[in-house]
């Protein structure tokens, strides 16, 4: 993010205690955004097919916890074998959706000696259901679960090159979903060869793109693994939607991408293999499709982990070279089309936007010439984060210096900031005194129009009626460029403001 690099003062003191505060803040927010990623590493998944849509009463089958004796009526059942062996495993899989069945059934004994028998069985239809069942299992939250399962561990990466399609999916979900419990399971599914098994499963069958519907799971908990494995330009390949697949097995692979980037390992490697490059081309794309009123099918779906991808390879160091201003075009679409029926998403386009526009003059002065400078303003008036992220846009665009700052104010800015400078959301005002700040100060037409729009009183009622950086920066402001308005500002000459615009913002 673009932010306030220094304030100084005679007495260090004021100063001092508000980069402090700052400080403290940026680890805050920090410590928010890792937290927030640690809940995406850990999520579970449950696999439902379209063979299990369920009669009414099967979901009170699940809903009415069985006992220990029940449990073993059950698993006897099983192992009695005959014609009803499928149907007895079919209602066993139901049972297992109820978080105090999964503990009786886990501690009852051969419970798991029965399963892992049925998944070598030569019965097709009863190692589906002894999968599913597996697969009910993991999506425990009870840390005795996981390692309880592991010992199905080797079946599980077994099927992973075999030729059953939805063993193979229910295989990965599975192992996805245990993945997260403990580094125990983690470290012995590793040795188990996980990863080689994945990697086995992308390399043999490519074009069954839906396989990897949960490969992310894999990938987010297992990134070191994963990126020695060269697996990943397998994953920067797939971020195109396929035809025959639908947006599905891009998503999914957009939000693994989405993984290893957040992961900060090695983010310079990532792009080298075309990751920023590919990502770029995808939105470009999608933002086509969008602007001809294409919103259905899932397509926001996809777009949403391509700007979290974007922006944070653009924070890693990253270059879109050269400076396409379809890009551009594209963010701007998304900011827009999603204004309404998605607003996270038109502030996630924003940030993208935000981190695109850093430093980079060329970027800056595309959305001049695209005449997207109203566009951005039109969302000063919008809350939950827009406004905010919309100025700091702005912002980058007037730190290029005067040319910058007359196309801004011919766009109606100035008028703009008048508006935003009384809004009730400190973090607004404060950036709103930033880009006024840059504004006043290139060019003397734009202090007299600020002036003409009766803009000075707001600064001087900041100024009195605020504390910390807003009453700092206003009061810097009217000392520098409206001195005959102050006649009180004396106290405040000696605060020098400097302001490092170098914007970049990483996303949560």
């Amino acid at each position: 993010m673009w932010r306030l690099k220094s304030l100084r003062h005679k007495a260090s003191g004021p100063a001092n205690n508000l980069e402090e505060f700052k400080h403290k803040r940026r680890e805050f927010e920090k410590t928010l955004r890792q937290a927030r990623r640690d809940r995406q590493l850990i999520s579970k998944r449950l696999l439902q097919d379209e063979e299990e849509e369920e009669e009414e009463d099967s979901m009170e089958t699940g809903s009415i916890p069985l006992s220990p004796e029940q449990v073993r009526e059950m698993i006897r059942g099983v192992q009695s074998g005959g014609e009803e062996k499928a149907a007895r495993l079919a209602s066993l899989r139901k049972a297992l959706r109820n978080p105090e069945s999964q503990l009786t059934f886990i501690k009852s004994e051969n419970s798991m000696h029965m399963l892992i028998g049925q998944l070598s069985s030569h019965n097709a239809q009863c190692q589906l259901e002894a999968a599913r069942c597996l697969h009910e299992l993991s999506h425990s939250t009870h840390p005795s679960v996981g390692p309880a399962c592991l010992p199905a561990g080797p079946y599980l990466l077994t099927y992973l090159s075999g030729q059953s399609t939805k063993l193979t999916e229910l295989s990965l979900y599975t192992l996805g979903n245990l993945c997260p419990d403990s580094a125990v399971v983690r470290e012995k599914l590793l040795a188990q060869g996980i990863v080689p098994a994945l990697a086995n499963c992308i390399h043999v069958r490519p074009s069954r793109l839906r396989i990897i519907n949960c490969y992310f799971f894999l990938a987010c908990i297992l990134i070191i693994a994963v990126m020695a494995s060269g697996i990943v330009p397998h994953v920067i390949s797939a971020l195109t939607p396929d035809a025959e697949f639908g947006y599905g097995p891009a998503i999914e692979c957009t939000w693994c991408l989405h993984y290893l980037v957040s992961s900060n390992l090695d983010n310079s490697m990532l792009i080298a293999q075309g990751a920023l490059s590919q990502c770029s081309a995808v939105l470009i794309t999608l933002g086509g499709a969008v602007a001809q009123g294409n919103l259905e099918g899932g397509i926001e779906l996809l777009i949403w982990p391509l700007l979290r991808c974007l922006g944070n390879l653009l924070v890693s160091g990253g270059d879109v070279m050269p400076e396409d201003t379809r890009l551009l075009a594209a963010l701007c679409v998304f900011s827009q089309a999603y204004l309404h029926p998605h607003p996270a998403l038109s502030r996630e386009s924003l940030w993208a936007l935000n981190n695109l526009t850093a430093g980079s003059s060329g970027f800056c002065s595309g959305l001049l010439l695209l005449n997207m400078a109203p566009l951005l303003i039109q969302f000063l008036s919008f809350s939950k984060g827009m406004n905010s992220m919309a100025l700091r846009v702005l912002g980058n665009i007037a730190h290029h210096g005067t040319e910058y700052c007359v196309g801004l104010t011919r766009a109606g800015l100035l008028t703009a900031l008048c508006a935003t400078l009384k809004m009730s959301e400190p973090e607004v005002v404060t950036l709103s005194l930033d880009v006024l700040y840059m504004l006043v100060s290139s060019s003397p037409q734009v202090v007299e129009e600020f002036t003409r729009l009766n803009g000075v009183p707001l600064l001087e009622a900041i100024q009195y009626n605020s504390e910390g950086e807003q009453r700092v920066r206003a009061a810097y402001i009217l000392d520098h460029h409206f001195p005959s308005f102050s006649e009180v500002n004396t106290a405040f000459t000696c605060y020098y403001l400097w302001i490092d615009y170098t914007v970049c913002d990483e996303s949560p």
